[in-house]
């Protein structure tokens, strides 16, 4: 049966539910998040078996992860850090339209995520390897775990999967594009949104299908190129394929990259061919926008068909 194995951080997430900054919020949400674990939920929602490892402290915040991935169907192996506390994030909204996240996560638990966390068994029985960015850049272990976790995917002919996923914040001034290189040329599939594929091929100027063909060249059989708003375009040899955006009203566009990947991921292995794979990555990612949370909204294959403007009231 095809599985998923991804790996990364997961962390408490506390979400204001009154509009403005947290000098003023009085009213919050507390539940968790992490494009690992979003993608995993978003893929066994979509019925994929899919296994996530990652660390978290021995505290009531890594109680709460477990149980809320494995609650989802994730087959979840969360290794408890006796010595490190479960990494936290702060999500405001600072007008109706943006949103922001605060990261409180160093020393955190997930950060000390190692090569050995990823057992070669596990490895090898998966279909698809999901590496991410965000975790690759966490920390010099988790680096070493994501190129680890790759290497070892390769040599027992496992597909790998990396979704550059990049976060300014996590790099402060230092470059990552020889880590994203060193990743994207050992996948066989990319992810990148368009500002991605422009720091992973140190370009300024190109369009999607140009990048995708760049991106192509670094080594990968397939790769997607996301453009929110304008859409997503995929590449597979020759053969290239675009979806437009859904039209939709947003609620939160946290989570909707994570449900694109899962979208993408579930109909190549169920052997869908481009065309499909892209549009239901831009699908799922357009309803994961219609709710708030990181994961909360994503999408089950029934619900897809809310997507057509039907009647809103089912009875």
């Amino acid at each position: 049966m095809a599985s998923v194995l991804t790996f990364g951080e997961t962390m408490g997430l506390i979400r204001g539910e009154d509009l403005g900054g947290w000098e003023n919020v009085s009213r919050a949400t507390v539940g968790i998040g992490g494009a690992d674990s979003n993608v995993a939920i978003g893929l066994r929602r979509l019925g994929v078996d899919v296994t996530w490892i990652g660390r978290v402290g021995d505290d009531a915040l890594g109680r709460r992860i477990e149980r809320e991935i494995r609650g989802e169907g994730v087959c979840t192996r969360a290794i408890v850090d006796g010595t490190r506390a479960t990494g936290l994030m702060l999500k405001e909204r600072r007008t109706p339209a943006h949103s922001r996240v605060t990261f409180y996560r160093g020393g955190s638990a997930g950060s000390a995520l190692a090569p050995s966390d990823v057992g070669d068994d596990e490895i090898a029985a998966a279909s698809v390897v999901l590496v991410n960015g965000v975790t690759a850049s966490l920390s010099d272990s988790a680096r070493a775990a994501a190129l680890s976790v790759v290497a070892r995917a390769r040599a027992n002919g496992v597909t790998v999967a990396f979704d550059v996923n990049h976060r300014p914040s996590l790099w402060a001034g230092r470059d990552p594009r020889g880590l994203y290189l060193d990743l994207a040329r050992a996948s066989d599939l990319v992810f990148a949104g368009d500002d991605e594929a422009r720091l992973l091929l140190g370009n300024d100027e190109q369009d999607a299908l140009s990048l995708s063909a760049e991106m192509l060249a670094l080594g990968p059989s397939q790769v997607v190129v996301k453009s929110g708003a304008a859409g997503a375009l995929a590449r597979e040899g020759e053969a290239v394929a675009t979806s437009p955006a859904v039209r939709i009203d947003p609620v939160d566009t946290v989570g909707a990259g994570d449900a694109f990947v899962a979208g993408y991921l579930a109909a190549l292995l169920d052997g869908s061919p481009l065309a499909e794979r892209v549009s239901l990555g831009v699908r799922c990612g357009a309803f994961a926008c219609l709710g708030p949370g990181d994961w909360e909204s994503l999408p089950r294959r029934a619900d897809l068909a809310l997507l057509s403007g039907a009647d809103p009231v089912e009875r």
